[in-house]
């Protein structure tokens, strides 16, 4: 046993874990759901949540390699099927943005052998490893090619020869990861026999280049393969390796040969002779779910959606897929799928044939994570907020249909609810804040949601309790000339004297993959504000317009369809038109500020609406919609090729001849995202029509501007001098 004290810490360390662990993140559940694996001092533990029992498993002695002095660093671990060995990652290495490249070691908990994989592969070479579901294999990726080791004997098999950076195997070109979340690109069979694995053929796809000034005497160009919008997908292939003879058969999936078309979800189909896959057209609006032969490659469409604007794949809206999996139910006859076809994200469960469906989630509200599936006891858990969209919480309805949703989370904790729920729905790790609350995290059972360390429910979470009143931050809904109402929230200056005027500061996003209005705690954080904005005399707000993936239904978000930096931008200066009325404000020191989206959005704004907006702060923006990949831009905003017409108006390069405030435009050259060309783009039409400005590159910095020393405080320093001197702070 041990003691509550020791709980909590458990809990904090945990969470500490999980906030960085990739691949993928969460807690690491027991089968059965009773128990969970964690990390300390670089040991592994096993807790009991009945037994509130904590024994260690694996040893900092059993994880020290022979003629090592310290143990494996482990950053991330994962048992086998059977539970009798586990995998334990270390030495890791980014692969754009997460370190999903590392080495791999193998323990063995019946004999205690410790082994590594991949020997003679270059050191934090390997990708995804995991087990055969037999456990007696463990297959991965290397330099573009997937092996399967053998753990008994340790000899590897090479599944493919032919990998190259242009010809990738077992794994994705930048778009797809960037896009489509896909990083792992290969699924053991369940019989332990084959492997379905994505083939990506980028050779015809141009790269971008990089240009390296910092790193040698001469200039160097660093390539990445990236299909700008209007550019045609590095084409997929799927095929199945037998792993005895690393003999192929490839999926017949058809396709527009100069279009092309994606694949981002593929599985074994609950069995070990078909695929599932999700298969989409170039403009990302027709989906179709296809079962395939892993024999023949023979093909079928099993259910298609179409949608007038686009179809949101799984991991875009919950990040719990971006590692793969499919929701199977009795027993592989039906799964789990959601749609908007209603007008809301909602769950359905489809036969397998495709024929046959049932609505599980009723009403007028969006699904908005998917917690996990009690067959035993016919309930789906997931998350939503029917009456508040910068609210979440956890609801369960029955899996035939015939019950309404019924709320999990406590009705006295109104904000934010995160829940990683155990296999079979027994417990989970709860999380909630709200704007005045701090963070707390407890372990709950369910469906009762009650402490599980006695019986004061909810106790972790009652400790950290904050009082309203104290908060300086107001949620409030903005409605604008144009009749739309939307979320925004407010933080006054400390001193607040309604009688005078204060400085506005907007912080904007506004495009899909961004909600900034929500009511957890540290929303209206401004990290690169040295000091704090309240305290010097700043009206700090922000607002989520249309388009932005609120739970406000499907037209919510789906209106901004060919229309981003036009409809997203309009709302903004509409609502800004609205607080500029306060009598509080003062109309000539106003400022906005974003980051990617949002530098887009701040370049939009300042460039459109000029008599709104005095000074902005542009960071990584796109200028050029144009120049942007081709599977998120065309999703939003259709082939180029068809509607170019759309991708210039929204594009603030188009608008640069308008500026008359002051402006502050910051670029990384090492920007593999949002390229460099952007920022010259824009500086050239700036350029061309007399507009003074200031321009800050930073050399070799990606899409985070975080790499290299000094380079955070430099940001800090720079964004905050430039806001004080162009945008002053204080009441008047």
């Amino acid at each position: 046993m041990f003691s509550f004290k020791k709980f909590l810490v458990i809990i904090f360390l945990l969470l500490s874990v999980v906030a960085i662990a990739q691949p993928p993140k969460g807690v690491h559940w027991s089968k059965d759901g009773n128990t969970f694996y964690q990390i300390e001092d670089n040991q592994i533990e096993q807790i009991n949540l009945n037994e509130r029992a904590l024994k260690v498993v694996v040893t900092k002695e059993q994880l020290t390699p022979k003629g090592a002095s310290t143990p494996l660093a482990i950053r991330n671990f994962f048992f086998s099927n059977y539970g009798s060995k586990v995998l334990i990652y270390t030495n890791s290495k980014k692969v754009w943005r997460y370190d999903t490249r590392g080495d791999y070691w193998c323990f063995d908990l019946n004999n205690h052998k410790l082994q590594q994989l991949g020997k003679g592969m270059p050191a934090s070479s390997l990708m995804f490893a995991k087990f055969s579901p037999d456990d007696k294999k463990v297959a991965y990726v290397s330099n573009y090619n997937i092996y399967v080791e053998d753990l008994s004997t340790g000899k590897i098999n090479a599944l493919t020869k032919d990998g190259t950076r242009e010809l990738i195997n077992g794994t994705f070109d930048w778009a797809y990861e960037e896009e489509f979340f896909c990083r792992d690109g290969f699924r053991w069979s369940p019989d332990s026999k084959k492997i379905a694995f994505w083939q990506m053929n980028a050779k015809n796809t141009k790269d971008y280049l990089m240009i390296d000034n910092t790193d040698s005497i001469y200039p160097f160009t660093k390539p990445v393969v990236y299909p700008i919008a209007g550019q045609a997908p590095s084409p997929y292939k799927i095929g199945v390796v037998d792993i005895s003879n690393a003999k192929k058969i490839w999926m017949n999936i058809p396709t527009d040969p100069v279009l092309q078309s994606y694949v981002p979800r593929m599985e074994w189909a609950s069995n070990n002779t078909e695929l599932i896959l999700q298969h989409l057209n170039r403009k990302q609006n027709t989906s179709d779910l296809m079962l395939c032969n892993a024999n023949t490659g023979n093909s079928k469409t099993i259910y298609e959606e179409k949608d007038s604007a686009w179809i949101d794949i799984l991991p875009l809206w919950d990040e719990e897929y971006s590692y793969g999996g499919w929701d199977w139910l009795n027993g592989g006859k039906d799964f789990l799928w959601a749609s908007e076809k209603d007008g809301w994200r909602h769950l359905y469960k489809v036969s397998r044939d495709g024929k046959n469906e049932i609505l599980l989630t009723v009403g007028n509200y969006d699904v908005m994570k998917i917690n996990a599936i009690d067959e035993k006891n016919n309930y789906v858990y997931f998350e939503a907020s029917p009456q508040n969209a910068t609210q979440k919480y956890l609801y369960r309805t029955t899996l035939d249909g015939k019950r309404n949703a019924e709320r999990i989370s406590p009705a006295s904790q109104e904000g934010t609810h995160d829940y990683d729920v155990s296999p079979q729905a027994k417990f989970a790790l709860h999380s909630f804040s709200n704007y005045y609350t701090p963070g707390a995290s407890e372990w709950i059972a369910l469906p009762s949601h009650a402490f599980i360390n006695g019986n004061d429910v909810n106790a972790a979470v009652k400790e950290y309790a904050a009082d309203k009143s104290k908060s300086n931050i107001e949620f409030f809904t903005i409605k604008t000339a144009d009749n739309i109402s939307m979320d925004a929230w407010m933080v006054k200056p400390s001193h607040f004297d309604s009688t005078k005027k204060y400085p506005v500061v907007f912080y904007v996003y506004t495009e899909p993959w961004g909600q900034n209005v929500k009511d957890e705690y540290g929303t209206s954080d401004n990290d690169l504000y040295q000091g704090n904005l309240a305290d010097d005399g700043y009206i700090y707000i922000s607002i989520d317009n249309r388009g932005t993936p609120v739970p406000k239904g499907r037209e919510w978000r789906k209106c901004i369809y060919r229309k981003i930096g036009l409809i997203n931008i309009r709302d903004q200066a509409m609502a800004a038109k609205e607080i500029l009325k306060l009598p509080f404000v003062d109309t000539s020191r106003i400022a906005v500020w974003g980051w990617s989206g949002g530098g887009s959005a701040t370049l939009n704004l300042m460039f459109q609406y000029p008599e709104i907006y005095k000074t902005g702060i542009a960071i990584a923006a796109v200028g050029n919609q144009l120049t942007y990949d081709n599977i998120y831009q065309e999703r939003y905003m259709g082939l180029p090729q068809e509607n170019k017409e759309d991708y210039i108006k929204g594009s603030p390069i188009t608008y640069a001849k308008n500026l008359q405030g002051h402006l502050l435009y910051i670029h990384g050259t090492g920007d593999d995202n949002v390229h460099f060309n952007n920022a010259e783009m824009l500086l050239n039409e700036l350029i061309k029509y007399n507009k003074q400005f200031q321009f800050m590159e930073y050399p070799n910095r990606t899409h985070s501007i975080s790499e290299g020393e000094g380079t955070t405080l430099h940001l800090h320093t720079l964004y905050t001098n430039f806001l004080k001197q162009y945008c002053p702070p204080g009441a008047k």
